[in-house]
């Protein structure tokens, strides 16, 4: 807990990984709803598009939860870098 509370540790990455399942859990839900949207019932083009929309949503939100802990891992590097030369 006293990490926490003075900043020694990240709390973001936590945050970002559960931020990560709620966009793959968003995509999978647009997905399924533009594939089953309409008076038509279910075509293959909406099909195609709703596989396309999970598929390209899933990419899109592991590439950009992945950037923002690349962030956070350069931090902790030049973190134990500063501590190791002072």
């Amino acid at each position: 807990m006293k990490d926490v509370l003075f900043f020694d540790a990240m709390l973001t990455p936590k945050i970002i990984t559960f931020i990560y399942w709620l966009l793959l859990l968003g995509a999978v839900i647009f997905g399924v709803s533009s594939m089953l949207g309409g008076y038509d019932g279910i075509t293959f083009g909406k099909l195609l598009k709703g596989l396309v929309i999970i598929l390209g949503g899933a990419l899109g939100a592991r590439i950009y939860c992945e950037l923002m802990i690349v962030l956070f891992k350069i931090h902790e590097n030049i973190k134990k870098l500063a501590d190791k030369q002072a």
